[in-house]
């Protein structure tokens, strides 16, 4: 456990993570690991978060299904940031409307930056892909 000692945490002994889609780039979304949640996710090759409002272990995907396989693990210069290069399965076949896409998203949607500042506003630039309602346990 050599390598966890190189990052460096938070007080609470988290650090931030930011999840990419390996081959588009796409950022998918942003969470908090601590010791456990990285070893874990370096363990089996999954993304394991830490989740600060249920205070516990998440595991990408127990619920929605929308499992993370980790291709790759970064850390940033200062040691203080981690980028995880991820693979979902798309949960969205191909249609007209939109190519075949992963959830990453609690809201359904692909990705979690889904909002863009445009003179003077907050506009939606993604679709739901599928209904929250209906993929979460």
């Amino acid at each position: 456990m050599n390598w966890l000692k190189h990052i460096r945490w938070d007080s609470k002994g988290l650090v931030p993570v930011i999840a990419q889609e390996q081959g588009s780039n796409d950022i998918l979304m942003f969470a908090w690991m601590n010791r456990e949640a990285l070893q874990k996710t370096a363990e089996l090759g999954q993304a394991v978060y830490f989740s600060r409002s249920r205070n516990k272990l998440w595991f990408k995907g127990e619920e929605s299904g929308n499992v993370q396989t980790v291709h790759e693990i970064r850390m940033d210069c200062d040691n203080d940031v981690i980028l995880l290069k991820v693979t979902q399965p798309a949960q969205v076949p191909d249609c007209a409307d939109h190519a075949a896409q992963a959830i990453a998203c609690h809201t359904g949607r692909h990705s979690c930056f889904f909002t863009v500042y445009e003179n003077g506003e907050w506009k939606i630039t993604e679709p739901v892909l599928k209904d929250p309602k209906t993929i979460y346990k």
